[in-house]
């Protein structure tokens, strides 16, 4: 029961799950690294990951034969009598069906549209614990009723119903855009609830009736419950308060209440040295102006993005040439090189 495939890999087989670690770890460090949302880079490394694990169904359809090379990721239950498995309960919730694309888009989907602005209100590290507790609750609840079975279980679906239970925990009356019906913004407690009644009334159409189904509903089930019951402790001196009721962070602070916020925590720019004097250069003709206009202009929120667009737009990176962009953070927007943020970020605290 404790045997590891990895011990009979060959060298193509070590190659083609180095590409798939890769496709997951990258994503989500470089979000880290460049301080952009950690659901987007989980969103990005699911999709890549799969794009991974796809590769191997087409390999199979033209002959060529390479392990199936995810044998000790994948959470099997009754394998779990030995530690040599215990990473499946996590390593499970970034593999995906290959023959079920929905499964995989439908959970980047709940990821990146209610983890984004789920991120915002805990904070990036309160965000990536709550992740982890929807992931690692989906897996236990399914091991604890599924105790002797020996059928494979992946997904990220206890971790992306986990996003679900934790703000309707938190921000019951927050609206955010997602395509419920229709495209638009919809209130957390009806998404949050239709799609936790759904999977109640599916689960027990599965077990209760003697139903049978190939999705892991009480993992469903487990991730959405833990993080809904850890959110009061995790969120506990965080951002925002728990059930503040602003309207919701819609996208990157462009709700009146994203504005607000982002205004009472942005840096003063009159008191710092403009970038390109802080590197020893003298500021480009062409950007005078609107640097000067920014400085003098941008205390409000709106004004300065804008400011910082245009000046993106129109500037390059003094030190690679390569393309400027604005980034917007809940302490207020940023510019930054696309190529490698180190070589030109302004302002530095935001």
């Amino acid at each position: 029961m404790g045997q590891l495939y990895l011990t009979t890999f060959d060298a193509f087989d070590w190659f083609l799950l180095l590409l798939w670690f890769t496709a997951i770890v990258y994503p989500i460090v470089y979000s880290y690294r460049n301080k952009t949302p950690i659901a987007l880079g989980i969103s990005v490394a699911l999709l890549l990951g799969y794009i991974v694990q796809y590769t191997f169904r087409v390999l199979v359809s033209y002959g060529i034969q390479p392990q199936f090379v995810w044998n000790d990721f994948w959470l099997i239950p009754n394998r779990l009598d030995s530690l040599s498995h215990v990473h499946t309960l996590f390593t499970a919730g970034f593999l995906h069906s290959m023959g079920d694309v929905t499964h995989v888009l439908g959970n980047v989907l709940v990821i990146a549209m209610v983890g984004i602005p789920l991120e915002q209100r805990l904070g990036t590290k309160r965000f990536t614990v709550i992740y982890v507790a929807g992931l690692l609750g989906g897996s236990v609840a399914w091991v604890l009723f599924n105790a002797d079975s020996t059928t494979p279980s992946w997904g990220a679906s206890g971790a992306a119903y986990g996003l679900l239970g934790a703000y309707l925990s938190g921000w019951p009356k927050d609206e955010i855009p997602f395509p419920l019906i229709l495209i638009r913004p919809w209130p957390v407690t009806v998404i949050a609830l239709f799609y936790f009644g759904f999977e109640l009334i599916r689960a027990f159409n599965a077990v209760g009736l003697g139903g049978y189904s190939t999705v892991a509903h009480m993992a469903h089930i487990g991730g959405f419950v833990l993080a809904y019951a850890l959110v009061p402790f995790v969120a506990k001196g965080g951002p925002y308060p728990l059930g503040v009721v602003d309207g919701g962070p819609k996208g990157f602070g462009t709700s009146r209440a994203g504005f607000e916020h982002m205004k009472s925590t942005m840096v003063d720019l009159s008191k710092l040295e403009d970038p390109w004097t802080e590197l020893g250069l003298e500021v480009p003709r062409k950007l005078r102006e609107p640097l000067r206009k920014l400085i003098e202009a941008g205390d409000e929120a709106e004004t300065r993005i804008a400011w910082m667009e245009h000046i993106a737009e129109t500037g390059d990176c003094p030190v690679c040439l390569g393309p400027l962009g604005m980034i917007e953070r809940r302490t207020g927007p940023q510019i930054q090189c696309s190529k490698e943020p180190k070589h030109f970020m302004w302002p530095k605290d935001a």
